[in-house]
């Protein structure tokens, strides 16, 4: 396992690298280019000077910009019934794709996709007290994390694997309502610049994907999942007690698994909600 993980984090490195490098060559090409066709029209040694410059700058700047577009980090959020399952998931995509490690991982289970909170801020799972009811606020359960932009895409084909490769619908149908809708938020939504690759993912998995309104219904048998704008939409954090918990679609994911929320809860990653909790 370590050495998986470390592999894919060297992998991820290098090929950063070698992009930048690319860059570098091809953009060092055209500083012969730009330089001679200056001559050309110029006739003068000012004109060399300044294509030189001009091409060095961009040389350097260019591959600046690869690099930030590579590693910047975006918050999403994606759900499809039990957000128990689908964070064991996800924490699986984080430590293959990424190569993080349990103090690295940045999945936790949460509500999205409402209109309403609760009083204080508080969108909270269903309990006694009838506290801010996340179902009665329009929410449906979602796992959210921050990933590299240019991962969102890898991460939309992994969600998209979660379904029931038959039937196209959640692995858990028995859970009925808004609540356990199928939906995904990026940052301005339908309009973030990663959005074609996630529309290429779904198409790819034969599922339509539908602009949220917020406090939409359920997508059961329809094969469709709910776009939301994280700013319209913004992803509240899950009690301490639903974070890194067993399902029953799987077998105990074991007490290492589930000490990583006590982990995250020592070290900030996870934060008091209010809500009626463990915590």
């Amino acid at each position: 396992c370590f050495h998986k993980i470390g592999s894919t984090a060297i992998h991820a490195d290098t090929m950063t690298m070698f992009r930048t490098i690319l860059a570098c060559v091809a953009l060092c090409g055209m500083l012969t280019e730009i330089a001679a066709l200056n001559v050309r029209q110029n006739g003068s040694r000012r004109s060399l000077l300044e294509g030189v410059m001009t091409a060095a700058t961009a040389a350097v700047v260019a591959p600046q910009l690869a690099v930030a577009e590579e590693t910047s980090m975006t918050d999403v959020y994606f759900g499809v019934g039990c957000y128990w399952h689908i964070q064991h998931e996800f924490v699986e995509g984080e430590r293959k794709m990424l190569g993080r490690s349990d103090a690295q991982l940045t999945s936790m289970t949460g509500y999205a996709g409402g209109t309403k909170i609760g009083s204080e801020g508080r969108v909270c799972y269903h309990n006694m007290q009838q506290i801010a009811d996340y179902g009665r606020l329009g929410h449906g359960e979602v796992v959210g994390m921050s990933i590299p932009q240019s991962k969102i895409g890898d991460f939309a084909e992994l969600y998209f694997s979660l379904f029931n490769p038959r039937t196209k619908d959640r692995v858990d149908p028995m859970d009925r309502g808004g609540e356990y809708r199928s939906l995904l938020g990026l940052p301005g939504g339908t309009s973030h610049a990663s959005y074609p690759a996630v529309l290429e993912a779904a198409a790819k998995a034969g599922f339509t994907l539908k602009e949220g309104k917020g406090n939409d219904g359920d997508t059961l048998g329809t094969q469709s999942v709910w776009v939301y704008d994280t700013a319209k939409f913004p992803f509240y954090q899950a009690e301490v007690y639903h974070q890194f918990h067993n399902d029953f679609q799987s077998p105990a994911y074991g007490k290492a698994y589930n000490n990583i929320a006590n982990q995250a809860f020592a070290d900030g990653r996870l934060k008091v909600t209010g809500c009626p909790d463990r915590v």
